[in-house]
């Protein structure tokens, strides 16, 4: 106690002394592997999308008519395989080798259909114009 009757002041606890973090390097230290390549965009074959574009319009209008697949199928197989040449010569500048494959194989898919069909329509139509006559 104190003179004026006042009880005496506590010590205070003192505070758990925090550890201070370890200590961290000012860079990131370099990967042990080197980093991914760069690699440029390789530009699409024009032949090969034209060749599957008209590759899937001789296969789409050949099935019901016949002669659209059987104009359009061999544009679309010669030029899909003039694109697959022109994308191996290329060296990897271009890419489109999937189209012009799948183009290449519709083409015949549709010469195919158009004949067919083709076929088909003309003996219907002659047919029913040798009708019998009364």
């Amino acid at each position: 106690m104190t003179s004026a009757g006042a009880p005496a002041p506590q010590a205070r606890e003192a505070a758990p002394v925090q550890s201070s973090p370890p200590p961290v390097a000012p860079y990131h230290p370099p990967p042990s592997y080197p980093p991914p390549g760069y690699r440029a965009t390789r530009a699409l074959d024009n032949r090969a999308a034209i060749a599957l574009v008209l590759a899937v319009l001789g296969l789409v209008l050949g099935l019901p008519l016949g002669v659209p697949g059987l104009v359009l199928g061999p544009i679309a197989y010669f030029m899909g395989k003039s694109a697959v040449a022109r994308i191996a010569a290329s060296a990897g500048a271009l890419e489109g080798r999937n189209f012009a494959m799948t183009a290449w194989i519709l083409g015949v898919v549709a010469t195919g259909a158009g004949a067919v069909i083709s076929l088909v329509w003309l003996v219907v139509i002659l047919i029913s114009v040798s009708g019998p006559t009364t």
